[in-house]
């Protein structure tokens, strides 16, 4: 769920500077577009890089999964950024991805609801309609408000491929950020949608699938079904700048371990 972010990230970086850790004097700017779900691991990531090499400064626009890809592929951001797998367009293109994190995609419902636990099947069959009213699944005899992500983000593409609905979902409403998911949830005793675990705060209720509640646990272990990969995409045969290449190692490396898991998301391996 969501974590104190803030104040787990400023006592690893104490203990970060306190340890001696110093520039590797590149310098230099990197940036990066894309995914908004990955807003908390890339806020980590930064701060967590600028302790060790404050000369490079790394910057961070939150544009979509689709937008951030087709940037690298233009050649107008360095990284982007991706809350899902590439497409095989996409690799054709010279897309290459590299997974810094994995993340639950949570089915969140306000917490007045009594719905608790969903299978799979009634997921799909709720974002596709074919169930209309809680009653229907033990809940109150109201009609479902189905909300979701708009067509191209990254977490809507990963909830509809994993869960078997793509293109066939009706939604009531469809918002451009995982924080308009969440908050218009909170504010409707009949909504259902879908959004980032590490987004996930105590405003909607996270329910079971299959019997298992989300968690970075059942991310890791795999027995929470839906979830994705947070990709970081460069373009096959461009040589990054010094300072991006620098980014992308640190950001997959082990070290960053500790500070994607204070971001909520889980460290791949």
């Amino acid at each position: 769920m969501k974590k104190a972010v803030s104040f787990a990230l400023g006592a690893v970086l104490a203990v970060s500077m306190l340890a001696g850790c110093s520039g590797n004097q590149k310098g230099g700017t990197v940036n990066t577009d894309g995914s908004t779900s990955m807003a908390d691991v890339m806020g980590a990531l930064t701060e967590a890089f600028k302790a060790k090499d404050p000369d490079i400064t790394v910057n961070y626009s939150g544009t979509g999964s689709g937008s951030g890809i087709s940037g690298v592929l233009d050649g107008t951001c360095d990284i982007g950024l991706s809350s899902r797998e590439l497409t095989q367009e996409e690799t054709e293109k010279g897309a290459v991805a590299h997974v810094v994190a994995l993340d639950g995609v949570a089915v969140v419902v306000n917490p007045q609801n009594a719905v608790a636990d969903l299978t799979t099947e009634q997921i799909a069959d709720i974002f596709t309609g074919k169930i209309a009213n809680w009653s229907e699944l033990g809940g109150a005899d109201a009609p479902i408000a189905v909300y979701g992500r708009e067509d191209g983000s990254g977490t809507r593409s990963a909830f509809e491929e994993i869960v078997g609905v793509e293109n066939a979902c009706a939604y009531t409403n469809e918002y451009g950020f995982t924080g308009d998911v969440i908050g218009n949830v909170a504010s409707n005793e009949n909504a259902i949608g879908y959004a980032s675990l590490s987004a996930v705060d105590s405003s909607v209720a996270a329910v079971k699938v299959n019997g298992v509640a989300p968690s970075e646990a059942t991310v890791k272990d795999g027995s929470y079904t839906i979830q994705r990969p947070f990709v970081m995409v460069t373009k096959k045969d461009v040589t990054l700048s010094a300072a991006a290449q620098a980014f992308l190692d640190f950001a997959v490396s082990e070290e960053a371990a500790e500070y994607i898991a204070a971001a909520g998301a889980v460290y791949p391996n």
